[in-house]
């Protein structure tokens, strides 16, 4: 077994969310949760599927989002593992949907910071041991912080 990582590409303005699931509906009920969350949306994503064919299925509303997310998929190359890139819109506003979605399995995460999947490859394929998301803490939040924290939240809507 062979471990490694790798980084994903995540557009300027964008989120993105990495799953696992389990079956090749998985690309149909996840297009119809995004758009049926956030009319607004624009997102591109893609699915690896893990038998028959194993391809990378891809369906989106935005071409550009829906090619990154290929590429990503193309890199992360694990079966059932998906990927999603939303602009528009945040995982906040889908994220429990899809959960809710019967083929999903695991979100390994949601985020709009650097991130590397931590990968383990053996003679039969490839599966997701985790993420690096972002970067380390470098210190403990203060009251500036915390101020700044909820003026952000408030102005992005989330808090009155």
């Amino acid at each position: 077994m062979e471990l490694k990582t790798v980084a994903l590409e995540l557009p300027e303005g964008s989120n993105l969310i990495l799953g696992q699931a389990h079956f090749i509906k998985t690309v149909e009920d996840l297009y119809e949760i995004l758009v049926g969350t956030a009319p607004q949306i624009k997102f591109g994503l893609a699915f690896c599927e893990a038998s028959g064919p194993c391809l990378i299925r891809t369906a989106g509303n935005d071409p550009t989002l829906q090619a990154v997310a290929t590429r990503n998929a193309q890199t992360i190359s694990a079966g059932h593992s998906f990927v999603i890139l939303l602009q528009e819109a945040y995982p906040i506003n889908c994220l429990n949907n899809l959960k809710h979605c019967p083929e999903v399995c695991t979100i390994y995460c949601a985020t709009a910071n650097p991130i590397e999947v931590v990968l383990a490859e053996t003679q039969q394929g490839r599966g997701i041991l985790g993420v690096i998301d972002g970067f380390s803490p470098k210190g403990m939040e203060g009251s500036e912080d915390i101020v700044a924290r909820q003026q952000f939240l408030r102005q992005i809507g989330y808090k009155l």
